[in-house]
């Protein structure tokens, strides 16, 4: 049997690697000159392989786009398949402390190596400078249109990844599938009038960053930059977001609370008890909240306390004016900055298109979907490398059994 896979980034090898049985004729084609090109740069050259094991109900919610369809996909493929993949061949994962999952090489040239030497075992072509241009469908079979030839298959296993524009899709033009407009997430908020930017390269651990005039949210890491704001809290309401944000044309409010654990009530509480206990103190001297000094200072100087106004001498206004700083510190967001090792696009095929038990096209027998070419998406950590995994051991085992 003679089954293409069009792609050959992280979800085509999988989906590759899995058709290839049986004696089956697998090549992966890819347009460019390069593979696996998104998992060598994952996480700063380390690859963020997947997230630390969890239940399927909890692993969903990582996906602002997909949940509902990953939901059965996950139960083929899930994160403990993924360890158990790589480590039995040779690749050792390790969970670090916030969940994220890399080799312990800590290289990704382990997950590549352990891709490319999958597929060179079970035989698998691979031919670069391939971009498909056009399937026709027929009852012989699958007919694949690039710049050059045409080939006929059996099958197709489709896994060509995100596209920034909707024409990325022509190759699917004819075939019923619907496509979501593509648009940006995981990316950073640019706050060009900002004068906190200067104070770039401060991070906090456990910020609460929300977009004001809505319920979206997320807590964690935030880092201050040169542009604007960054860091896992930031990156990951942007994929929530994605949409929203979107239809504001990147034009928003950011709403801050410097600790999000602390409620407003409680700080306030605290800066009056430690008021009491230490009244001689300067302010300046003695950050809070595991605030870091200069961003404290950016608080005093909103809140017109000066460097040697103590905690005894500094009034009631002034006590607000720190608290809403440290609760609700508004920033306003005009415009973007793609986050470029986590590049994510929102968009793609319409899951309404696809079973979830196989991957397989529901308006044409044989033809295949996986990875980031479909309407799915994760946050940072891991996520979207899963569902490149998943879909594409799915689509690829299904490839076997489903295909003439």
């Amino acid at each position: 049997m003679k089954i293409a896979v069009i792609g050959g980034g992280a979800a085509g090898f999988f989906a590759a690697i899995h058709a290839a049985r049986q004696g089956n004729q697998v090549t992966i084609y890819e347009k460019t000159s390069k593979l696996l090109s998104k998992v060598r740069i994952s996480g700063g050259g380390r690859c963020n392989v997947t997230h630390r094991p969890m239940e399927i109900s909890k692993l969903v919610k990582n996906y602002p786009r997909g949940e509902k369809f990953l939901k059965r996909v996950f139960r083929h493929f899930d994160q403990k398949d993924t360890f158990t993949w790589f480590e039995s061949r040779g690749v050792k994962l390790k969970v670090e402390e916030d969940g994220r999952v890399f080799p312990v090489s800590d290289d990704s040239s382990s997950i590549v190596d352990a891709l490319l030497k999958e597929a060179r075992e079970r035989n698998v072509r691979i031919e670069t400078g391939m971009a498909l241009n056009a399937i026709q469908t027929n009852s012989n079979g699958l007919e694949l249109q690039f710049e050059h030839e045409k080939i006929k298959v059996d099958a197709v296993i489709l896994a060509t990844g995100g596209n920034p524009k909707i024409s990325g899709y022509h190759f699917l033009d004819g075939l019923n599938h619907q496509i979501k407009s593509p648009i940006p997430s995981l990316f950073t908020f640019n706050t060009p009038a900002e004068p906190i930017r200067k104070l770039m390269g401060l991070s906090v651990p456990q910020a609460h960053v929300r977009l004001e005039s809505t319920k979206l949210s997320y807590s964690g890491p935030l880092l201050i930059t040169h542009w604007g704001i960054s860091g896992p809290a930031v990156l990951k309401l942007s994929a929530f977001g994605a949409d929203w944000l979107h239809e504001c044309k990147y034009e928003a409010r950011a709403v801050i609370n410097w600790n999000g654990n602390f409620k407003e009530i409680e700080y306030e509480e605290q800066l009056r008890n430690y008021q009491k206990a230490h009244p001689n103190r300067l302010i300046k001297n003695y950050p809070l909240f595991g605030i870091p000094g200069r961003l404290w200072e950016h608080f005093l100087e909103r809140a017109e306390i000066g460097e040697l106004d103590s905690f005894g001498n500094f009034s009631k206004k002034q006590l607000n004016k720190l608290v809403q700083n440290l609760f609700c510190y508004i920033l306003t967001i005009k415009g973007k900055t793609t986050f470029k090792e986590e590049f994510v696009t929102a968009g793609g095929v319409d899951l309404s298109g696809i079973h979830p038990e196989t991957m397989e096209s529901i308006y044409h027998p044989n033809i295949y979907f996986s990875g980031e070419v479909l309407n799915i998406d994760g946050i940072t950590g891991g996520f979207n490398f899963q569902a490149a995994w998943s879909t594409g051991y799915l689509a690829g085992v299904s490839s076997i059994r489903h295909s003439i």
